[in-house]
């Protein structure tokens, strides 16, 4: 399993939010790409980076904040919001971004993820964000009413590397994750699943290192990484001694 800090993106600053709510930011760091080094310093091997004002507008917004962040860091970086179309995709890529998530546009043009995919195997993952079990659009500011799993079994064929499910009502609450929500989805897919929304405490880590997790490729830590709920080196130790007993 991977720990993914996460660094959300408004306005070139560092923020966490309280269920998609942009009037709920909190600034963290008004210095994403010193966030993103420390992080990268605590032991950390892979970065998730949102741009939240991008998710709104449909297009980049925070454009700056992340070409500092890739030149801060040398560990890999998944990156979500505003991704729309296969040029910005493309151009993403060709800056550093390790893989790409596509969110509202899965939901509303599923054909381009599949081309995406193909174009850039092994490089797409796609975000479902979840409110009620039904997948939310725009930034959350729109629930349909295709479900989470209707909407992974889009992908099953398509080459999707990874789905980074996300609980709304969770996120940037603290609360815990959705873990039944989240195995649910698992198990219906074979497209491997990232944990996100509300991990809160080390309870979490443990939770996710228990055998009925094992589908699970990750989890991603916000707000509790931030206000020091979860101490980095005592994370990532449990998830690598869980690691090496999987691989004696």
């Amino acid at each position: 399993m991977i720990l993914f800090p996460a660094i959300d993106l408004k306005a070139g600053e560092c923020v966490r939010l309280v269920h998609g709510d942009m009037e709920s930011a909190t600034v963290f760091n008004t210095d994403p790409a010193a966030q993103a080094q420390a992080f990268e310093a605590e032991g950390f091997e892979y970065l998730h980076v949102v741009d939240l004002d991008g998710a709104f507008a449909g297009r980049p917004m925070n454009a700056n904040a992340v070409d500092h962040i890739l030149k801060a860091v040398k560990m890999p970086v998944q990156l979500g919001g505003g991704i729309r179309n296969m040029q910005t995709v493309e151009g993403w890529l060709t800056k550093g971004i390790r893989r790409v998530i596509i969110g509202t546009a899965a939901v509303k043009d599923p054909d381009f993820v599949r081309e995406a995919c193909r174009l850039f195997p092994g490089r797409i993952a796609v975000g479902i964000d979840a409110k009620n079990g039904r997948v939310a659009t725009e930034g959350w500011a729109d629930v349909s009413e295709t479900t989470a799993g209707e909407l992974g079994k889009r992908f099953e064929d398509a080459g999707v590397t990874a789905i980074i499910y996300t609980d709304i009502s969770r996120d940037g609450a603290l609360q815990g994750l959705n873990v039944e929500a989240t195995l649910e989805l698992a198990d219906a897919l074979n497209i491997p699943v990232i944990a996100s929304g509300g991990l809160a405490s080390i309870r979490d880590i443990e939770r996710l290192l228990q055998p009925d997790c094992a589908k699970l490729c990750g989890a991603i830590s916000g707000r509790a990484l931030y206000d020091g709920r979860i101490d980095p080196s005592q994370a990532l130790a449990m998830i690598k001694a869980a690691r090496d007993k999987a691989h004696a």
